[in-house]
């Protein structure tokens, strides 16, 4: 079965044009195939303040009124998108900037209002993987917006980047051995988050359980590794949580970062 890389990258490195440029150009040499998911809510928490909207955040994740949709929207579908685009292009990479409602690839559903409400937040529906094999087929490169639609109202959706390339990768995992690969400003999943060396190697689900329970892993790295996680119990060969700048020796060697396995 061919081999496909889904990388998602985000942090600090997204807004951080030269961090960025180094990425992309390990990125562009890459032979195999791939897709590129991206973030970028800190530069739309900055475009909000420079427009004077408020941006409210709850637990980590951030509120979609329409006024904040309609930023999200410039911001990753359009700012972010389109530089990552161009600058591959001009590193021969045959970019292909998207969202979700571009052909079609990413179907959501908008969140229901429970305890919180989210505002134009979507959940993932489906992914329309016959879309992606032909773009990847003619010998483009998807670059993903975390942004999705729904089909009925026809509205554009915010949507969490580290899921969307989990379900990325699971859909496509009947066609190809994919290795998931989520890039950031760490080392990979430290057991002190104050010690950039503290890198945990592997983990397994037991593993993952004790450092959830003692504390050494929190916040926002929790909901990345679920998503993770669940990618390896349906049908993801490899996914590993890596440096950046460790790209390479990540997806090659497996020497980098943290790798993730649910064998005990």
């Amino acid at each position: 079965m061919e081999k496909l890389l889904v990388i998602k990258i985000g942090g600090n490195v997204i807004d951080k044009p030269e961090a960025l440029q180094r990425f992309l150009q390990t990125f562009a040499e890459l032979p195999q195939r791939k897709i590129l998911i991206h973030g970028g809510g800190k530069i739309a928490t900055q475009v909000a303040d420079k427009l004077g909207i408020e941006t409210l955040m709850v637990e980590g994740r951030r509120i979609t009124d329409q006024t904040m949709l309609d930023v999200v929207i410039m911001v990753y579908g359009g700012l972010v998108n389109k530089n990552i685009v161009a600058q591959l292009q001009s590193l021969s990479s045959n970019a292909i900037g998207l969202t979700g409602a571009d052909a079609g690839v990413i179907r959501a559903k908008k969140r229901p209002v429970k305890e919180i409400d989210y505002g134009f937040v979507g959940d993932v529906e489906s992914v329309n993987t016959s879309q992606f094999i032909l773009f990847l087929e003619n010998g483009l490169v998807p670059i993903i917006a975390p942004l999705t639609f729904e089909p009925v109202s026809g509205s554009m959706l915010n949507t969490n980047a580290d899921t969307m390339a989990s379900t990325i990768a699971v859909a496509l995992a009947a066609n190809f051995e994919v290795n998931l690969v989520y890039c950031f400003e760490k080392k990979g999943v430290l057991s002190d988050p104050e010690d950039d060396d503290a890198v945990i190697p592997r983990l397994n689900p037991i593993s993952y359980a004790d450092h959830k329970a003692s504390g050494s892993i929190n916040k926002g790295m929790i909901p990345k590794l679920d998503n993770a996680f669940n990618a390896l119990q349906n049908g993801v060969a490899q996914v590993t949580i890596c440096l950046a700048d460790e790209l390479r020796n990540a997806v090659q060697e497996g020497a980098a970062g943290t790798q993730l396995t649910i064998n005990n």
